[in-house]
């Protein structure tokens, strides 16, 4: 059984979404982040970096969102998580690791400068280009990215609970969905899915 790490409104989302649509074996501990529980001695001995998510198997604790969307797929290869085509596999990794290296991190200056400059002064600087970047970000992802109806196209991969989390930020970082139908689109098409159902009212409870 795998134990899965999670937190309220973080990228572990993703992980969880796609244990439940593998058809994992797993449980989900959520963390408290309001009161740093992700700082503490017993979680920093799960993950030392001191993040979610982290996923605890039988054989050591893999973290990073895109390497536990991976491994979830080659665990569970009856699901079809991933395309059969190694460069189709291939860009489903690129478009996992540009949510993960650039559109994430955009995401982040609006509530975590302090990891990038020390000036608070700078903090608010960053804060403000959080719109326009994720703006731009999403605006590729609409134009180029997504192939609809999933982001693979016909096949719905572990892309997809990812660009379901993160495009979940959007409206909170001042982006217009109205701008991005097709991104739009696919979270209603994604909150239609069982997995997903089940999960979120588990994220609620």
């Amino acid at each position: 059984m795998f134990k899965l790490y999670t937190a309220p409104g973080t990228c572990a989302l993703a992980s969880h979404v796609a244990l439940e649509e593998a058809g994992a074996d797993y449980t989900a501990e959520r963390l408290d982040f309001k009161s740093s529980q992700q700082t503490t001695p017993q979680y920093l001995a799960v993950n030392p970096k001191g993040r979610v998510p982290a996923l605890v198997t039988d054989r050591g604790t893999l973290t990073e969102t895109p390497a536990i969307l991976a491994f979830i797929a080659s665990s569970f290869p009856k699901a079809e998580l991933v395309p059969d085509d190694p460069f189709a596999f291939a860009q489903a990794q690129s478009f996992n690791s540009y949510l993960c290296s650039t559109v994430h991190i955009n995401h982040a200056h609006k509530m975590r400068g302090y990891r990038w400059a020390a000036d608070e002064t700078s903090f608010a600087d960053m804060k403000r280009k959080v719109p326009e970047t994720m703006a731009a970000s999403f605006a590729l992802i609409e134009r180029d990215m997504l192939k609809g109806p999933w982001v693979m196209g016909e096949q719905f991969t572990i892309c997809d609970p990812y660009l379901y989390t993160i495009s979940g930020w959007l409206e909170g970082d001042g982006v217009d969905l109205a701008a991005l139908p097709k991104v739009a689109a696919h979270r209603k098409r994604m909150e239609e899915r069982p997995a997903v159902q089940k999960v979120l009212a588990a994220v609620k409870a």
